[in-house]
């Protein structure tokens, strides 16, 4: 099952953060998604470069939408041109199933963006 096709589940602060296995095998579906380290805690983050700030400003709104529908909320870093997400689980300090999933929804909201 893709990441897209997968739902966003509730964690707990007893929710185990994801193997590093679980991650290299998340990953391979989002080639673009960085993994970083802030903080000691494990984040997913994106650059998306855009024509000017009203598309910026567009993306961010409809991310902003899912994100909220999904409870699951991003960083988000709005520039001219140019926004940048990052995604995990503020519960966990790391990464869960769910920002690999919220990631793709991400990509997706970009790739079916008006051009």
């Amino acid at each position: 099952m893709s990441l897209l096709e997968k739902k966003i589940t509730p964690v707990s602060g007893d929710t185990p953060s994801l193997t590093a296995q679980d991650i290299e095998n998340f990953k391979t579906e989002l080639p673009e998604w960085d993994i970083i380290t802030v903080d000691d805690v494990m984040h997913l983050k994106r650059n998306f470069k855009f024509k000017n700030f009203a598309e910026a400003l567009a993306f961010t709104n409809a991310l902003g939408e899912i994100a909220e529908q999904e409870g699951h909320h991003p960083l988000i870093e709005l520039t001219w041109g140019r926004v940048t997400v990052e995604w995990w689980t503020h519960d966990l300090h790391g990464l869960h199933q769910n920002d690999f999933i919220m990631a793709a929804k991400t990509d997706q909201i970009f790739k079916n963006r008006p051009s």
